[in-house]
């Protein structure tokens, strides 16, 4: 699993569990099934996703991540810094796994100036967790 979806995970549990639940049906029907209802599958795997997409729709990600970061130790300003963000969610925060994120998300800019990265990461990541249906947009009014 990659970085991203690994923030995902974090951010959109019920997803998650929605998911975990329905890949475990899927796979129950699979091995009852025969090849001639693999349609019934790829109409299944759909239901799957849209119910997933409906699940981490208008998510209030803000009220999320204030709840953790009001039990973190640390003071964290996720809001503005990546690394807080990784720290909140319990994901390595090091260099080389911001790297590995860059890398994930297509960072065009030089891994060697931190500074730019680090804010093009936190950007782009809330940009994602808003793509999935993550309601963020008063961070940024």
């Amino acid at each position: 699993m990659g970085i991203l979806n690994n923030i995902f995970s974090k951010v959109f549990p019920s997803a998650q569990a929605t998911v975990e639940n329905a890949v475990d049906t899927v796979k129950d029907k699979v091995e009852n099934i025969t090849a001639s209802v693999k349609d019934t599958v790829s109409s299944g795997s759909q239901q799957v996703q849209e119910k997933v997409e409906q699940s981490t729709s208008n998510v209030d990600v803000t009220s999320i991540l204030d709840n953790l970061a009001k039990k973190h130790p640390e003071a964290l300003n996720w809001k503005t810094s990546i690394v807080d963000l990784l720290k909140l969610l319990g994901i390595d925060s090091s260099l080389d796994a911001r790297k590995k994120l860059a890398q994930e998300l297509n960072y065009t800019g030089s891994t060697d100036d931190t500074t730019a990265m680090n804010t093009w990461l936190i950007k782009e990541v809330m940009k994602k967790i808003a793509e999935k249906g993550g309601n963020i947009t008063h961070l940024f009014s």
